[in-house]
């Protein structure tokens, strides 16, 4: 038979009959004529079944139709249960329109009501008007009076106080079937009205007096021309239309419409240049004053102090010196406190500020780290500092970072002081350590120089008394004054961001007084300070000159080295640290774009030979994580350098292991660990952390990791030469050259290079080394061999073969 589907399409399909199978009783069967009592009538029954069978038959059809019917009630009542749900959503549906409908009713009688009253107040206010201008024009004439033969009553009212309600009648009449707002809206149903039950236009307060103004002028007799206030309109560099037209105090509206008379179609949320800003404020009728970006720092007092305001304030110290020359250990032991020992490898990885009670007069030291990798942090120590103490150790002299240190003061022009440390060790010799100073310049006064030297002890504690008086003496020469009563400025000595404080800076106060609730703005951050924490750890109201306290209360982590300036406002904080990101942002971009084509292909080309090693650093203060990007830095060369992709201050976070993870690069935490889940994200993507407590493990092993970039050096190996004494020509091989080796070893695997009047013609590879008729490994000196190059006939008599091996050798980073 064949089927047809939709779109035309057909089958054929095979359809077999079978015939009906009849069951035929055996010859010889019982008769079951009288099996009445249990299979009924057998003339009734179908042929071919037992009474057992018909039975089980039974029982089925009475089940089926048990089942039949109990479907049919559970479909009865799911129809009913459906039909009663169906009824009880009607209803609240209705419900909810009437009382929409009744909602509505109310908006719109109470919008009646109102329209009514404002209709009978402006009605009353005409009449009054009208009154008021009949009794201005004199008393009526006497005929307008009429009297019972003019056909009108004496007592009755004359006609004109009846023309306000005909004019009232015909305003409503004009108006009828218009909404509030003039009938453009009547009859419509809005989505804001189905929400809110109104019509949802109100008219604002502002709105509302302003039309009653217009009234009553009207009524008076019209509106008075006002005349136009002229304003001062400050005009940025660039300016957004929407506040260009608050600072005019006029409509936004006006102002867009104004520059699209002069050709410029713009919208109140883009910007204009100051010429354009110019030109529309001239238009409006006001006056135009050109101020900078660079502007908004001058609210930062500058003002020179009175001599009459200064007074005396404690000098500020600083320690230098070359690691391990016991900086620490001699202001451990002017503090009696135990410093070195929290510091980790026993040396000094952030700049410590301490005030020292010496006699009754503070001193305020600085306590910067010698290790190379902190030049940076020992030159704004150098900055703020008005006296540098350099510690040299008497068993090793002048070292590189002594000589740093030296030329640190000398650019800072600060008065120093020599203290020469560890005299008690049975090597010390400080008469060298005066010899060697006088390399650079720096005379002593045992040397007939200007320059105080003292000899000291940290360990026993010798010579410290001698140190403090030469310091004291010092201060006391250079007359040290500043102002407490002004605006408090300062120099950020360090910057941390603590997990329970935020942002945390370390400043030394070094003009006027910082006090609790002071509104600041340091570098590109700003804040409020919200605590203020000595060098003891205790809270204090606020920091004099000269004195260093930890500032709490700011919205970002400043970098080491800013200076910190207290303002009036919050805004003026804001706009100071906004003007600075910009700037800065626009000086990073600068410097890192290429001004010509020919530079950017310069540069694509060079990258293109060079191999990164691209590294994450995260470490707990500022000045660490300075001094770690400006390490890594310094490690590479013309075919390998590390790139840092981001440095910053705080723990490792999910972030830093998405970007580490897209880069393919290590992240390293200095005195730093990964939170719970940039741990976990840093196990599922495989990223590498590794934790460091002292700056020489991590530069190290970046030094190790960024060598294995390099590509190995190739080195050759001459291991034998062959002169060629005979040239043969094999069929499918081509020349063969019959050869001597006259010096070293033949090899198969070497590589080997043809020799012609000591000329190189040829270098490859061999393809057959034979001696007598075997293919064979290496050929002895004195021995002859066959040999035949790779791609390459041009062989002669008397040609050298020169045989050599290569082998790589790994380099490294000095």
């Amino acid at each position: 038979m064949k089927q047809s589907f939709s779109h035309g399409r057909t089958k054929n399909v095979v359809v077999e009959t079978k015939r009906k199978r009849v069951v035929v009783p055996k010859p010889g069967a019982p008769s079951k004529s009288g099996g009445a009592s249990s299979g009924g009538d057998p003339s009734k029954r179908p042929a071919g079944l037992s009474e057992a069978e018909l039975e089980r038959r039974k029982k089925a059809l009475a089940a089926a139709k048990a089942r039949e019917s109990e479907e049919a009630e559970k479909r009865a009542a799911d129809e009913r249960a459906r039909e009663e749900e169906r009824n009880r959503r009607r209803a609240e549906v209705e419900a909810k329109e009437r009382e929409e409908r009744e909602r509505e009713e109310r908006a719109q009688a109470k919008a009646d009501e109102d329209k009514r009253r404002l209709e009978a107040e402006a009605a009353e206010k005409a009449a009054a008007a009208e009154a008021a201008a009949k009794a201005k024009a004199g008393p009526a004439p006497v005929e307008e009076k009429r009297g019972p033969a003019g056909g009108g009553s004496p007592n009755k009212p004359s006609s004109p106080p009846k023309r306000p309600e005909r004019e009232r009648d015909d305003r409503n009449r004009n108006n009828r079937g218009r909404g509030d707002d003039g009938g453009r809206r009547s009859g419509k149903l809005t989505l804001n009205q189905a929400l809110t039950g109104g019509d949802g236009r109100h008219r604002s307060v502002a709105a509302m007096k302003r039309k009653q103004e217009r009234m009553r002028q009207k009524a008076m007799g019209g509106a008075e021309n006002r005349e136009k206030v002229v304003r001062d309109v400050q005009v940025p560099e660039s300016i957004v239309v929407s506040e260009l037209a608050n600072r005019m105090a006029e409509r936004v509206a006006d102002v867009v419409k104004a520059l699209m008379n002069n050709g410029m179609m713009l919208t109140q949320n883009q910007s204009i240049d100051a010429d354009t800003a110019e030109l529309i404020v001239e238009e409006f009728g006001h006056r135009v004053q050109r101020v900078s970006d660079a502007d908004v720092e001058d609210v930062i007092d500058t003002v020179e102090d009175a001599d009459d305001d200064l007074i005396a304030r404690p000098p500020v110290i600083t320690v230098m010196g070359h690691v391990d020359h016991g900086k620490t250990s001699v202001l451990d032991a002017i503090r009696n406190a135990k410093v070195v020992s929290g510091e980790a490898g026993g040396i000094t990885q952030h700049i410590g500020a301490y005030q020292v009670d010496q006699g009754g007069d503070l001193l305020t030291f600085l306590d910067t780290p010698g290790h190379a990798a902190f030049t940076s942090m020992r030159a704004r120590g150098a900055q703020v500092t008005d006296i540098v103490v350099l510690v040299v150790a008497a068993d090793d002299a002048v070292m590189p970072q002594t000589i740093e240190a030296i030329n640190h003061a000398k650019a800072a022009e600060v008065p120093m002081i020599v203290a020469i440390n560890k005299i008690d060790l049975p090597a010390a010799q400080p008469d060298k350590v005066r010899t060697d100073l006088l390399q650079h310049e720096v005379m002593v006064e045992k040397m007939s120089g200007e320059v105080q030297d003292v000899e000291v002890s940290a360990i026993k504690g010798t010579g410290l008394n001698e140190l403090l008086e030469a310091i004291a003496l010092q201060a006391e020469i250079l007359e040290l004054k500043a102002n407490p009563n002004r605006a408090a400025s300062g120099a950020v000595i360090e910057a941390q961001l603590d997990v329970g404080r935020g942002p945390v800076a370390t400043v030394l106060v070094q003009n006027g007084t910082l006090k609790q609730g002071d509104i600041f703005v340091v570098g590109e951050q700003w804040g409020k300070v919200r605590a203020l924490v000595n060098d003891k750890g205790d809270r204090v109201k606020e920091a004099g000159p000269s004195v260093p306290v930890e500032v709490l209360g700011l919205n970002g982590t400043p970098e080491a080295g800013d200076v910190l300036n207290v303002v009036d406002t919050e805004a003026q904080a804001r706009e100071i640290a906004e003007y600075r990101q910009d700037a800065a942002k626009d000086k990073r971009a600068a410097a890192g774009a290429a001004t010509t084509l020919e530079q950017l292909m310069a540069n694509a080309k060079a990258d293109e030979t060079v191999a990164e090693l691209p590294i994450l650093v995260k470490a707990d203060v500022q000045g660490s994580a300075e001094a770690i990007v400006q390490a890594m830095e310094k490690i590479g060369n013309d075919e390998v350098r590390v790139r840092v992709l981001h440095s910053g201050v705080g723990a490792i976070t999910e972030s830093d292991i998405g970007l580490a993870e897209a880069s393919r690069a290590p992240v390293f935490g200095f005195n730093v660990r990964a939170n719970a889940p940039a741990r976990n994200s840093a196990n599922q993507k495989g990223v590498e952390i590794r934790y460091y407590s002292v700056i020489y493990d991590l530069v190290d092993d970046v030094k190790a990791a960024a060598s294995g970039l390099l590509s190995a050096e190739v080195r050759e190996n001459f291991i034998g030469y062959a002169q060629i004494k005979e040239v043969f020509r094999v069929t499918k091989v081509g020349n063969v050259a019959g050869c001597l080796v006259t010096e070293g070893v033949a090899r198969r695997s070497a590589g080997v290079r043809l020799l012609r009047d000591n000329v190189v013609i040829h270098e490859g590879t061999l393809k057959t080394l034979k001696r007598f008729k075997d293919e064979v490994p290496e050929v002895q000196s004195g021995q002859e061999c066959g040999m035949a190059f790779e791609n390459y006939d041009d062989i002669r008599q008397g040609d050298v073969i020169e045989i050599f091996e290569r082998e790589e050798v790994e380099r490294t980073l000095a």
